[in-house]
């Protein structure tokens, strides 16, 4: 049986599958319209075909809201354009409530922006939105988003959720290097995951990720953007978040608190097994394109 996914850009249909799921619950952490729509019958047939998927959409309802909050308070505190790098399926700027003077750019490969464009049509955004097709996997990537965001009249907060992980190190520190090269960019917001978990993953959906293997999980975590010139401002554990939000697996609680009083060090490793930081660009020594780039899954 051939993998159900193909390339990165099918994993897009995956998530905007698990953000429709979420928005039909009563108790929903979020409210996406579009999301059936875009992921459409091979969006739900990906996450079924999965062992378990269906199960674990809690992790990504809990990272898209840990997002969208995070994405509020940036912008309250002066954000005047948002750069959604690898946008894959996110309708972040038709669903939330932006202010309309606010730049949203959607940058993702060109299949994935003409699949939005044709879901999307008729739809409003609530704030000035354009579309950017890149290959975030060239050389020249970082450059053409930091240009994209140089004109913003004000900071730039970039957020990159669900991409990173499908990127080499080396890929990452680039796009981070040329990034930081802009001083308008202020902010990244960013998914992370840890090696012991990127292994997992693999292992246990070894053959569906064939398509879109794992290839960025720092063990150093945040650190590995240090030496590039980001610091991290705020971390939000999806395990901690998905207790404080009540999406959390059946006596998290519970284990939290035992993990805790018993293994305080090894419950603070596993609460930052996956997570959503937000970065903020600093100045000083950045460490040269091509470099070590550390450790990574």
């Amino acid at each position: 049986m051939s993998s159900p996914i193909r390339q990165v850009s099918d994993t897009a249909l995956w998530m905007a599958m698990y953000r429709a799921i979420e928005s039909d619950r009563p108790d929903a952490l979020f409210h996406d319209p579009c999301a059936r729509r875009l992921a459409g019958p091979r969006g739900e047939a990906i996450m079924r075909s999965l062992p378990l998927a269906e199960s674990l959409g809690w992790t990504i309802a809990v990272r898209t809201r840990i997002i969208d909050d995070a994405i509020a308070r940036c912008v309250s505190q002066g954000a005047r354009t948002v750069v959604n790098l690898g946008a894959g399926l996110d309708t972040r700027a038709f669903r939330l409530g932006l202010p309309k003077s606010l730049r949203w750019i959607d940058v993702d490969l060109p299949e994935t922006i003409e699949h939005r464009v044709a879901s999307l049509h008729g739809e409003s955004a609530t704030c000035e939105h354009t579309h950017l097709a890149v290959d975030l996997q060239t050389a020249g990537a970082g450059e053409i988003v930091g240009a994209a965001g140089r004109d913003a009249g004000g900071p730039v907060l970039m957020v990159s959720e669900g991409l990173l992980v499908y990127l080499m190190p080396s890929q990452v520190e680039r796009i981070a290097t040329q990034l930081h090269a802009e001083p308008a960019m202020r902010w990244w917001l960013t998914d992370l995951v840890t090696p012991l978990l990127s292994q997992m993953v693999g292992t246990f959906w070894r053959s569906a990720l064939a398509g879109a293997p794992f290839c960025f999980a720092p063990a150093d975590n945040t650190a590995f953007f240090e030496p590039l010139g980001w610091h991290e401002r705020e971390y939000r554990s999806i395990w901690d978040e998905s207790i404080r939000l009540e999406r959390s697996v059946p006596f998290a609680s519970l284990w939290t608190a035992l993990g805790t009083l018993t293994f305080p060090a090894l419950q603070q490793a596993f609460s930052r097994m996956s997570g959503v930081a937000l970065l903020e660009r600093v100045d000083g020594l950045v460490r040269p394109v091509g470099a070590d780039a550390g450790p990574g899954g």
